[in-house]
Parts: C-alpha cells; structure tokens; sequence
C-alpha cells in the first residue's frame, strides 16, 4: 500500500508495535492525537513541534480523508523540515487508518524512521473523528485525545472511548468558555468521573505556553519510554 492511497480491506489490530529497530536500539516514541473535527488537533501539534524541535528529533504524520490539508498546513508554519511531515489519505473514516487498517500509517511512520535515523518522537495526528475513536497499539504506544470547549461542556460527560481511555485528555481552547458558556469547573468533574486518574490537561494555545503542559507530559513519557517503560 503506497501513501496517500485510501485504506481498505480493514482490519482490526490490538497487539503493541515491537518497540525495537532491528540492531536492538529503541526506536522513536509513537504519540497517536485523536479527537473531533475543529478540536484542535492540528494546531496542538504544530505548538509542540515549536515547544520541542530545538530538543528532541521529531517527525509528524498526518491522516485526512480525502486531502492533505493538515500537513500542508504544517508545511506552510514551518513547524519542521518538510521532509519531516508526511501525510496518509484515509479514504474513509479516519479510524479505519488508525485503528482497524493501520498498514498506510505504519508505512509512513517506517519510512520516516527509516530516512530520519536516530527519531526521538513520531506524531500521529488522525483525521476528525468522533468520541469513539481510538488508535491500535499496533500503531503508537501511547495516546492523547483532543476537545475543545466550544462543542459544549457536556462533551466530558458524553464519554466515548477517546475521552475514558485516552493516556491523556486535552480540554482545548478555553479562552473562548466566557463566549460560549462553557462552564470549565463542570467539564473538569465531569472528565475526572469518567477518567479517574488518567490525567487532563486544560490549554489554550493562544496563551503563553499553552502547550507547556502537554509538552511537559510528553517528555515524561519519552523519558519512560527510553528507559524501557512499556506503560
């Protein structure tokens, strides 16, 4: 299957991806960011590129269903290298790519390893999705799931695998609750009843380090991962 071709015949893939290139180094960190349509998913990765390029060696992959709109807009910002961003066409819905038929998606994280040695952190950005979407462990160790405050405070409480079993929970743009009478204090309870101690972080992006925690979250995980944590 070549990138940018639309997935087909899916199917589904649970077990973890072998987190080991072929001379028994460990490979780059795969972070998977799902999450509805406008939540902001692509500009989270464009803020953590900017946050954690001059340290870390990242590559990005990007899914759309029928363009590659979102890594041409990282191309555009200049977030990193152009040879650094690549993009799969999903065809369909965008979990398919990332949870049922992963092979594009693995294919282009495997040619980036490949033509970028020594990647400390791959990011996996799906296509708009809704609540239900999750990646398969076969495609990134470990995931964030991204919402936004004007689709309603009562997006927590709703669920979904991608709020109850995300690693992280990101509540996103809320400078705008004032505006669309979001109540924050609400969306944290609710969050933390269907998330227990997985954590939450609430940003926005048009803050001064608004991304800082998400970044700091990141780096701890990669910290783990190098030092061979599975979990």
């Amino acid at each position: 299957m070549h990138l940018d071709h639309p997935v087909t015949a899916p199917q589904r893939h649970t077990y973890g991806a072998e987190p080991f290139h072929a001379d028994g180094s460990r490979r780059a960190l795969r972070v998977g960011l799902g999450g509805p349509v406008g939540s902001g998913k692509t500009a989270t990765v464009a803020a953590l590129c900017r946050a954690l390029r001059t340290q870390l060696s990242i590559a990005v992959v990007t899914n759309d269903i029928y363009t590659r709109e979102d890594a041409a807009f990282l191309r555009r910002e200049a977030v990193l290298p152009p040879e650094r961003i690549t993009a799969v066409e999903t065809g369909a819905c965008p979990h398919t790519a990332i949870r049922d038929d992963i092979s594009a998606n693995l294919e282009a994280v495997e040619q980036l390893e490949e033509s970028l040695p020594a990647l400390d952190l791959i990011l996996v950005e799906s296509g708009g999705d809704n609540l239900t979407a999750t990646f398969s462990r076969g495609l990134v160790d470990t995931q964030i799931f991204v919402i936004d405050v004007s689709s309603g405070d009562d997006i927590p409480r709703k669920g979904g695998p991608g709020i109850t079993t995300a690693d992280l929970l990101i509540v996103n743009k809320t400078d705008l609750a004032p505006y669309v009478g979001a109540d924050l204090n609400t969306m944290a309870t609710d969050a933390h009843k269907q998330r227990g101690d997985l954590p939450v972080v609430f940003t926005s992006l048009t803050a001064p380090d608004g991304i800082g925690q998400v970044a700091a979250w990141i780096t701890g995980r990669l910290t783990a991962w190098q030092a061979g944590a599975t979990s």
